[in-house]
Parts: structure tokens; sequence; C-alpha cells
């Protein structure tokens, strides 16, 4: 079948980025001998032409169209980012007749709230490599669509359980210039390629959505099939690459076969990567500089001991003192992130968590005020036992947490805390 696949994420929040999932679904398409082409709307000054010009060389039978952010998770200034997705489906039904399918990490957050504000034909919540593949037989034979793991169709009031791939070995894994590509806009600027050698995360943090992405149990690609991948784009000139994985560090025996191959490779890539501040010990921080990390995201998030039992963190303050100590020691640049105004936050955690912090002496900190609330979540249940939400609001639309008593003092204390630290950031 003639499928496009179109990235509708025109928002550089922090970097321009490729789209991944994308690609992942274009490889397993591609793989069954699909027809498939190709649209990143990134950089692309006028995206109605650009939809109109690869619709009509193209003709699909059908479009996917891939949602990463559905908002900036700003609370000060809170930017809604689907009003542009939704004139990419608009645009795609104006010029074909193609079934409309959704898809991707933000959309999968919210997928019967996100289908019926796009107005798209159906929607894939989680891992769509397979359930793509399902979805096209099923069409091509013209057969009942109920059943399919993670489909979702409009206006129905249901809840629909995605299927996670037990087996990523099985999955291709996306390739240099065939299913992942730059934009010809950002050849001359330094690209992070990103890459994601497991699923899954089993942490189950107060706020966070990953696991209605990935699902709880964490799933590896073998590191020789890995570092094979990697070695394709070696060859092709890309050489900076930022391991997307949630949690790199875990499981630790998985993380350390995984640089050791790397490191026998001799690939000479330069990489980063998010560490979970917890089982994280100087063989391991070695190996990964030696196998060219250069740079990790430490998602600490509170220096409050009594904080982070609240956001059911397993590690506690001095986990991230001693591995923020050991980066360091190993030459890896270290961005921290601060997330305040949590429930149970008072003015004397917020204070305890700037001055640890400071204390780390991290090459940079990021500081988010506020928590966007996410359905599925335990702050969401506790935002609802406090009045904050109501127990139907599918919070598509961004709703924030920030404990009471903080709403003007937090940001004026942060402030005064950046004033003098260039480093720190919001």
């Amino acid at each position: 079948m003639r499928v496009l696949l179109v990235s509708a994420n025109t928002e550089q929040i922090n970097m321009p980025v490729l789209p991944l999932g994308l690609a992942c679904v274009a490889a397993s398409l591609l793989h069954a001998e699909n027809d498939v082409k190709i649209l990143n709307l990134m950089m692309q000054a006028d995206t109605r032409t650009a939809l109109r010009e690869a619709i009509t060389a193209f003709n699909p039978a059908l479009i996917g169209v891939s949602v990463r952010n559905i908002d900036d998770q700003n609370m000060e200034n809170p930017r809604f980012l689907l009003e542009a997705v939704k004139d990419v489906v608009k645009h795609c039904r104006k010029f074909s007749a193609a079934t409309i399918v959704l898809g991707g990490a933000g959309y999968s957050i919210f997928p019967q709230a996100a289908l019926d504000f796009l107005a798209a034909d159906i929607g894939i919540q989680g891992e769509g490599e397979r359930v793509f593949l399902h979805l096209l037989d099923r069409l091509r034979e013209k057969e009942d669509l109920a059943g399919i793991p993670g489909l979702y169709l409009p206006d129905r009031d249901r809840r629909c359980e995605p299927g996670y791939i037990k087996k990523l070995n099985d999955l291709p894994l996306p390739l240099p210039n065939i299913h992942l590509s730059i934009p010809s806009t950002l050849k001359d600027q330094q690209i992070w390629i990103p890459f994601q050698t497991r699923r899954g995360c089993p942490m189950n943090c107060s706020y966070c959505a990953t696991a209605t992405i990935e699902g709880r149990i964490i799933r590896t690609h073998a590191p020789r099939k890995v570092v094979e991948a990697l070695a394709r784009y070696a060859a092709a000139g890309w050489n900076h690459f930022f391991f997307v994985d949630n949690t790199f560090n875990l499981p630790p025996a998985y993380a350390e076969a995984l640089c050791e191959q790397l490191i026998s490779a001799k690939l000479n890539i330069t990489w980063r990567c998010i560490l979970y501040p917890w089982k994280v010990d100087d063989n391991l921080v070695e190996k990964m500089a030696t196998a060219g990390c250069r740079e990790v995201s430490l998602g600490f998030e509170i220096g409050s001991e009594k904080i982070l039992a609240k956001m059911n963190k397993k590690y506690r303050p001095a986990d991230v003192d001693r591995i923020a100590a050991s980066l360091k020691k190993f030459g890896i640049r270290r961005m921290g992130f601060l997330l305040l105004g949590g429930p149970g936050e008072t003015q004397a955690t917020v204070c305890e968590s700037l001055s640890f912090a400071d204390a780390l002496d991290l090459e940079a900190l990021k500081i988010t005020i506020g928590i966007r609330i996410y359905p599925d979540t335990s702050l969401a249940q506790t935002a609802i036992k406090e009045g904050l939400i109501q127990a139907d609001d599918n919070l598509l639309f961004p709703k924030y947490y920030l404990a009471q008593g903080l709403e003007g003092w937090l940001r004026q204390t942060v402030h005064a805390w950046m004033e003098s630290r260039p480093h720190w950031l919001m």
C-alpha cells in the first residue's frame, strides 16, 4: 500500500528534533514491502504547499501524521500546539481522500481526546510498527478494525489497551538517508541524531506519562544490533547521537554491555543520554566516557528527600551527589533538571532543592515551575482530590499542579537565584 508519513512537529523547544518514531514506523512498513514516503514539516516555510506537493506527487492511500508535542509545558505562558496539527489534517483532507491515521508520543498520551480534536480517521496509541501493519492488512481486505490493540476511532467513549512489542530485536532499526534524514536547512548545524536502544519504564514517577507511551516493562535491542546500525550512521558521516532511552543506565548490565560494544567498534562517535540517578557507579560512568559519552541529562528533579519520596523516586539526594561527582570525574558534562512546585512542596523544600542543585556545581541546570498534569498518573489523582481538576477532564488542554502558597514567591525566588548563575535556565 502507498503510505505517506508526515511529521507534524515544527517546534524547536530545546533543539531541532528528527522524527525517530516516524522513522521506526517507516522502517517497519518498508520491510513489509509497502511503498512509503516521509515528509518532515520541520523547517518548512509553507507546510500547506509542502503537503500539497507531496500528496499530489505520491497519491497515497493512507496518510500517517505523527504528533510529538501537545504543548510546551510552560505554566506561565502555555502554548497549545495542536492547532497547527489540526491545520495539517485539514490540508491532507483538502488534497486527498486518503485515510488519515494519527500516532506519536504526544498523541499516545491523549488518544481519544486528540483524535476527536484533530478530526482524523484513526489513531494508534503506543508503539506503531506492528499495529500499523495490522491496520493496513484490515483496510486492504476491507475487514472490521475491531480488536486491533491501541487503535482508536472517532467519538468512541472507551479505553483501548495498546499492544507493546515484546521482542524489539524483531523490528528493523531506522537507517540514515533511508528512514531518517536531516532537512537541507539544517545541514550546516550540529544535529544530535535520536537513537533508541530500549523502550519501557518501570519507575512509575508520580507525574510521568512515559509508561502510557512505551509500557512499564523494559525491552531492549541487542547491543550488537545497535552498534551495527550506528556504524551505518557513522559511515554516512553522522557522528553525534542522543540516546533517547528514558533511563540509559537501566538495566545496568545492558548499559555496560552496550558501552563495551561501542568501545570495541571504535566508531569515533559522540553521544549524550538520559540518566536516572540510581544504580550508577564509577565502572559504568568510565565505560560511558570511553565509549564516547560527552553529556548526560540528569533529571534529579528535587533536592528534598521528602518530596522525592512523594514523587515515587527510587533515589535520594546522596545518590545524585555521588553520581554527579562521578560524571565530573570522568569528564562528562552534566545538564541537571529541577521540577518545583509538586505535592507537598513548601518554601523550605524549594530552598533545600535550590541549595542542593547549587552545591552540585553542574555545567547547566534547567528549572521548571509547576508540573504538567497528565492522565492516568498519581499526580492527576492528587489534583482531583484537591479539587484542582475535574475527574472527567481529559487534560488535553494543559493544566498544571502548583502547591498552594508558592504562587508568586516561587517564581521570584527562582529568578533571584538565577541572576548570579547564568548557567541556570528556565
